[in-house]
């Protein structure tokens, strides 16, 4: 055994900050050497093959034993036979067994001479003759005062007292390797923690009143309360129901902050935001070299939300080839990332939010059924705030005290004739839109009078009505769907144009019609809206 080779690897597994890493440098660096058939090493970790391990019936324990973790070494009879399997007889050792259990039960090396080739203890004894194996020579692995496991290997050539105290030495230095390796891959696993409660948690800053109670004392309002308190301390899956912009996720956020598990994470995914390709990645997490692209390991949004509450919103835009995962992931509690084999135990509540009829969809095939069953163990039903006119004057008070509170307008006050305005308008973009016409008129007013600009919806209810009415001017029983895709399209495109086609900001065309952009620029992509005179490549 040439001591420059175990040096070289010894200065080459110094630098490697990963556990697997260091193992394969010390094996193919000691392999290396010519005189070397063999390089293995073992580390003890907990029994896990017990059942079907050969040394059973001699380990006296089942708890601990050394796990054969790298190996690595070539034939000369036959140049393409490798030797880096990691299964085999000798597989698992049971410390204090054998020669290499005596080595990690001792902590003293052991070397070993053959006479003429000869090793009855051998998995193969013909395999020691055949290669011309003289030695086996094995030195513990140990860090301080624990002992880490085994590095052991077959030679072609004596070994002399001067090389064996050399690979103690090596030894020593491998200790230091793994042990550092197992300390940063530690390091960036308590990092990786960090930046997810950062990302997903401390970022998560909500306005004081609005986050944390419900404006108004409608009685459809009042029920939805009554809901959250039964079902909050519950573990049940809750599905909120609601058009778009009626509060479903400070449903969501109340339920979550109401229940066992406010200590924990709430993570937020927006399912219609996400590209079809990529959704097994995002709620699953992938593993590096997954697929093109996957340059890092990815932790999912189910692992980043264990312990605490995932709220899924527009939960019906799931592709359905990945709903029968996600479901498994309810029932189960279990889940693999994209590209690896390891399955992970997760603990997490799914509160879903919907504005489409999941029970229809799920009966007409666009959703599975076992899956609207899973997700609707307990509905919510937001009512639209066209329902509850009750609440648009507190509700618009409360928006006008945020946005003045900013320094825009604070003498702005409510008068009779606004109020009676807002509950004149029938509210399509519910209790969002509310909000944003306030805020829009606050940066348009002038002296202390509000201006409420309600065009988009008086488009449309301009647009509907004439859709409505047949050609000889008698109105409809009702619209056809063609009908009615042709009115929403046509009002989209209104906002766009009225908007410069801006769809984000306070005055895109999102904030006009009182929906996320993600939703309008889904609905674009939908109809095929584009801006005209514009090339796309």
């Amino acid at each position: 055994m040439n001591p420059r080779t175990l040096q070289t690897v010894a200065l080459k597994v110094a630098a490697a900050r990963s556990v697997d890493v260091v193992l394969n440098d010390i094996v193919e660096g000691i392999s290396n050497d010519c005189e070397v058939v063999l390089a293995r090493i073992w580390l003890i970790q907990p029994g896990d093959e017990c059942d079907g391990c050969p040394m059973r019936s001699e380990c006296p324990g089942q708890v601990d034993c050394l796990h054969l973790v790298a190996s690595s070494g070539a034939s000369t009879v036959d140049p393409t036979l490798k030797w880096q399997t990691l299964s085999g007889g000798f597989r698992r050792f049971p410390i204090g067994i054998r020669k290499v259990g005596r080595i990690a039960e001792t902590g003293e090396g052991l070397s070993l001479r053959l006479e003429e080739g000869e090793a009855p203890w051998a998995v193969v004894p013909s395999w020691i003759k055949e290669e011309g194996v003289k030695i086996f020579a094995g030195q513990p692995l140990v860090f301080g005062e624990k002992t880490l496991g085994v590095l052991a290997l077959f030679s072609r050539a004596e070994i002399s007292d001067e090389d064996f105290h050399w690979l103690r030495t090596f030894a020593d230095q491998a200790a230091v390797a793994i042990a550092n390796a197992r300390a940063f891959e530690e390091v960036k696993r308590l990092t990786e923690q960090l930046e997810m409660e950062r990302d997903y948690l401390r970022e998560e800053v909500w306005e004081e009143k609005s986050r944390k109670g419900f404006i108004g004392e409608s009685q459809g309002l009042l029920q939805v309360i009554r809901q959250i308190d039964l079902v909050a301390p519950t573990e049940a899956n809750v599905l909120v129901h609601g058009e778009t912009g009626t509060g479903k996720e400070h449903v969501a956020t109340v339920l979550h902050e109401s229940s066992a598990r406010s200590y924990g994470p709430m993570v937020r995914v927006n399912c219609a935001s996400i590209p079809r390709e990529l959704f097994e990645s995002e709620f699953f997490g992938h593993a590096k070299g997954a697929f093109t692209g996957a340059i890092r390991d990815r932790v999912g949004k189910f692992q980043v939300a264990n312990g605490g509450t995932l709220f899924l919103d527009e939960v019906g835009e799931i592709p359905l080839e990945l709903q029968g995962k996600l479901l498994r992931v309810l029932q189960e509690g279990s889940f693999s990332r994209v590209g690896e084999d390891i399955t992970r135990e997760v603990d997490v509540r799914v509160v879903a939010a919907t504005n489409r009829d999941l029970k229809k969809d799920a009966a007409e095939g666009r959703f599975r059924e076992d899956l609207y069953y899973r997700l609707a163990v307990f509905p919510i039903e937001v009512p639209p705030l066209r329902e509850r006119k009750e609440d648009v004057p507190l509700l618009a008070a409360f928006f006008l005290r945020n946005a003045t509170s900013r320094g825009n307008n604070s003498g702005l006050v409510l008068r009779k004739r606004d109020v009676a305005a807002l509950l004149d308008y029938n509210w399509p973009g519910n209790v969002r839109e509310l909000q944003n016409v306030i805020e829009r008129a606050v940066i348009l007013s002038t002296a202390d009078r509000l201006h409420f600009d309600l065009t988009p919806v008086s488009a449309t209810a301009a647009m509907v009505k004439s859709s409505s009415t047949s050609g000889s001017g008698e109105p409809s029983a009702v619209l056809t769907e063609a009908q009615m895709r042709a009115a929403e399209e046509a009002n989209l495109r209104r906002a766009l144009e009225l908007c410069g086609w801006r769809v984000s900001g306070p005055t895109g065309a999102a904030a006009m019609l009182g929906v996320k952009p993600t939703t309008f620029a889904s609905r674009m992509k939908t109809m095929n809206i584009r801006r005209p005179g514009v090339d796309r490549l």
